[in-house]
């Protein structure tokens, strides 16, 4: 029990740290942010859970596949809330439009014989 709350606030203490940083410098928020921290921790986590490596090499392949659909909320977003589109309706459209990436990515890894 007392792991699930280190994780927790481990976790979730980086998810602050960002906010927090990216209100006084939204570039060094951004590099913070666009460090892998989730999947790094994942890993981590794992690791430390079950030392299998088999299912921490799994678990980074995956990743590695799915960071490319995940880039359309971060092309979508900033071309949407520039274009005048209310915030939240521009993060539901972007988080939408990530949706399909990832149900597109997933159907062509599919056809390809790659199993995530």
């Amino acid at each position: 029990m007392i792991q699930i709350v280190i994780k927790i606030l481990l976790s979730s203490g980086i998810i602050v740290l960002v906010s927090e940083i990216a209100k006084k410098n939204s570039f060094l928020g951004g590099l913070i942010a666009s460090i892998p921290l989730v999947s790094v921790l994942a890993i981590l986590w794992l690791y430390f859970d079950t030392k299998d490596i088999e299912s921490i090499s799994a678990l980074s392949k995956s990743i590695l596949w799915l960071v490319i659909p995940s880039l359309a909320l971060f092309i979508s977003l900033p071309i949407l809330l520039k274009s005048g589109m209310n915030f939240y309706a521009s993060l539901g459209l972007s988080i939408l439009i990530t949706m399909v990436s990832y149900w597109i990515m997933i159907l062509v890894l599919g056809k390809m014989g790659i199993e995530l």
